[in-house]
């Protein structure tokens, strides 16, 4: 459209039809005024011949009421004669009333005013005016003699009117013609106008667009106008130049997309591969020594290694090798930070060479003694930080892309992700270890230890007994040892049962009716377990401390309580609780509160409760029982 704006006006499609409508128009307008002029002359000139023929009659008439009429009469006739006469003299518009222009015309017009004015008109009135009969008759006699040259004139007046009112009616004919052929040339004029100018530069131009929609590129239009449909034609072969050119390197651009798509897919595939790999519960040895093998296969390196920083000393240290030579390893097993490129890389960031005879010859560079070409380092890091590095090693030049840079730097990434992980698992392994061991201890200290030290004390009280030889002393003293041992040997197995207990299938309910069904063999205490609720199940982790849980307080009522009956609730809805009551002799919780830790059994069910962010009621009366209540809130509950 900018284009077409800027053409000039005189060569605009708009202007030039514009322009002919015009001129169409105003010749169309001359044709009909010119028609209308002669319509109006013909109406006049016949009005101009019918009042000459009326002056013929009128003639005659006065000169039958001069001799016959009154001069009154005679007098209104002569002034009828004089308005006729004076009308064909000046013509009179609104009737129409006019004589032609012509010399011929205009000449006969002034013989007969004359004639009129010197002759006739005086004899009339000499007729008129005479009393003597004699001299009227005389004039009478002079008006009709020269009555017929005055007719005459007036004859050959009307004649020359007629002959020019004849001229103008031929025009008048000729000028419909020629409207008539004006108007069918005019149309016929258009027809071709309007199909020179548009019709055919449409036709065309959608003869093109109809062959470029049937893949025809090469199609062009003609540009034989400079007008809109010229910018248009011309607008139209740069679309098609365009299309033309884009199409033929379409296949180039289409194997180029293509290839580009292989190469992302490919490196999705790979990104997947190792991350799924590295996700795996793989030891860090094997995590780096996978990771290695497969970023080889990927980039086609000749050889590879990963070393991992040792922070405390600022060491390196290889973990995993491929493609390295025994020497090497044995040369680089440990090395500084700043030692070698593999070092740099851990504070300096991605190294790439791709050539070391262009590097500094003066240094040594291990890499290019074994016969490598061209090296890449990357950084391992873990939440930011660098942990290590691995290394990529070509016999030849190897320019690595951006997109592989990419890729590598996001799977350097992934395995210090990896390896933080597993360093996390394995200290997360150390502290349950730990923490078991200490709540082994602590049973080991509140069951066997106090009970080895009773038969520690009962054992020196029977060497007393031996040395003094109190036979009956001795045999007090026997049953207790026997009583003493029987009971260390039952708090062992015990102990051996809460520690090897695992769920199974992570199916909680049956394993708490398993350990109530044991108490219930072991004791003959009669035990209840009633289950509440629908709602989602405790993740497995917490499960097992709930487990554990229920079994110390089982151990507990076995150990002090002295019960009948034991009733455990379990009620599973948003919140988890576990409410555990017994009908034995109770005990008083301040005295216990004065012990502090020396009840072992009850500070190991609240360090449980404490792992599990639950919170643990106990309430004991003398006499009256205990209930122990385990409460775990739906913000502090796991995932299953």
């Amino acid at each position: 459209m900018d284009s077409a704006h800027s053409l000039p006006i005189g060569k605009r499609l708009t202007f030039r039809i514009l322009l002919t409508t015009l001129i169409g128009l105003v010749l169309t307008l001359m044709a009909i005024g010119y028609t209308l002029l002669l319509s109006w002359q013909l109406e006049g000139g016949a009005a101009a011949i019918n009042e000459a023929g009326s002056l013929r009659v009128r003639s005659y008439r006065l000169a039958v009421v001069l001799e016959h009429v009154s001069s009154t009469t005679a007098e209104e006739e002569l002034a009828q004669f004089n308005n006729t006469l004076a009308d064909l003299q000046a013509g009179d518009p609104k009737r129409p009333l006019f004589l032609p222009t012509t010399s011929a015309i205009r000449e006969q017009m002034r013989l007969v005013q004359a004639d009129w004015k010197k002759k006739m008109e005086v004899y009339a009135k000499n007729a008129m005016h005479e009393t003597a009969a004699q001299s009227k008759q005389q004039a009478i006699t002079q008006y009709s003699e020269a009555l017929p040259p005055f007719v005459e004139n007036i004859n050959k007046l009307v004649s020359l009117v007629e002959v020019e009112l004849s001229e103008k009616t031929t025009w008048l004919r000729l000028c419909q013609t020629a409207l008539i052929f004006m108007s069918l040339a005019a149309s016929v004029t258009l027809l071709y106008l309007l199909y020179l100018w548009i019709v055919g530069p449409v036709t065309r131009m959608q003869a093109g667009i109809a062959r470029m929609s049937k893949d025809d590129l090469s199609v062009r239009l003609p540009i034989e106008t400079e007008d809109e449909f010229g910018v248009l034609a011309q607008a139209f072969n740069q679309m098609a130049d365009r299309v033309q050119t884009v199409h033929r390197t379409l296949e180039d651009r289409v194997q180029e997309k293509t290839a580009k798509l292989q190469a992302q897919n490919h490196e999705m595939s790979t990104l997947y591969d190792i991350a799924g790999f590295l996700a795996g519960p793989h030891a860090i040895e094997e995590l780096c020594r996978g990771f290695l093998h497969r970023i080889m296969q990927r980039i086609s390196a000749d050889g590879g290694t990963v070393r991992i920083l040792d922070n405390q000393r600022d060491n390196m240290h290889i973990t995993v090798h491929e493609g390295i030579s025994e020497k090497m390893v044995e040369e680089e097993h440990c090395i500084k930070t700043d030692d070698c490129l593999c070092g740099a890389a851990v504070n300096q960031g991605i190294i790439l060479v791709r050539d070391f005879r262009q590097m500094n010859q003066v240094k040594r560079y291990r890499c290019e003694e074994e016969g490598f070409f061209s090296i890449a380092v990357f950084q391992i890091l873990a939440r930011e930080q660098a942990i290590g590095s691995f290394s990529l090693h070509f016999r030849s030049e190897r320019v690595i892309s951006s997109e592989e840079r990419r890729l590598l730097e996001t799977l350097g990434k992934n395995l210090g992700v990896a390896i933080e992980n597993q360093r996390l698992i394995a200290k997360e392994k150390e502290f349950a270890v730990s923490q078991e061991r200490n709540l082994l201890a602590q049973g080991l200290h509140d069951s066997i230890a106090q009970g080895l030290n009773f038969l520690n004390l009962q054992v020196q009280m029977l060497e007393d007994s031996l040395k003094r030889d109190d036979m009956q002393e001795i045999s007090d003293i026997a049953p207790l040892l026997r009583a003493g041992v029987e009971e260390s040997y039952e708090d062992v197995r015990e102990l051996l049962l809460n520690f090897r207990t695992r769920l199974q299938d992570s199916n909680l309910e049956s394993e708490m009716r398993n350990v109530l069904s044991k108490f219930q063999r072991q004791t003959g205490v009669h035990g209840v377990i009633e289950f509440v609720g629908s709602g989602a199940p405790v993740a497995p982790e917490q499960q097992l401390q709930v487990l554990f849980i229920l079994q110390e307080a089982l151990s507990n009522i076995r150990k002090h309580a002295q019960a009948s009956e034991v009733k455990v609730r379990v009620e599973n809805e948003r919140d988890f609780k576990l409410i555990i009551a017994d009908d034995g002799q109770g005990f008083s919780l301040k005295t216990v509160e004065e012990k502090g830790d020396g009840h072992v059994g009850l500070h190991i069910m609240r360090e449980r409760a404490e792992r599990l962010a639950a919170r643990l009621d106990i309430f004991s009366t003398p006499g009256a029982g205990t209930t122990i209540s385990l409460h775990l809130l739906r913000q502090e509950r796991l995932v299953a």
